[in-house]
């Protein structure tokens, strides 16, 4: 039903907004429910590199928020800071990088 709305509103010439891959920092705070210092913290020490505005404001990567959850939760369920956090979630990502080109590299043997 979804597809036949588009196409009757893309037939009758009306432009459908494109899908943003940014978020602002206030729907960034919310979808995570970060405080703000914390998220500070993030970005200053660089785990999280927003993307400045005009208007001097913030955007973030989608992909921020499904890492910053994942921070979050290792550090309530491990009961250890933001900063040993974001080691851990970086090793994460760095071990699923190496599986996956272990599996590309057994895929062409």
């Amino acid at each position: 039903m979804v597809k036949r709305v588009q196409k009757v509103l893309v037939d009758a010439g009306c432009t459908l907004p494109e899908r943003s891959e940014l978020v602002a920092w206030a729907q960034l705070v919310e979808r995570t429910d970060i405080a703000p210092a914390c998220m500070g913290e993030l970005v200053d020490m660089g785990w999280v590199e927003p993307v400045r505005t005009q208007a001097e404001g913030y955007l973030f990567h989608l992909r921020d928020v499904y890492r910053i959850q994942k921070l979050l939760r290792l550090a309530k369920d491990l009961e250890i800071s933001v900063a040993a956090s974001s080691i851990v979630v970086d090793l994460l990502a760095r071990i699923e990088e190496l599986e996956q080109e272990v599996a590309e590299l057994r895929r062409l043997l």
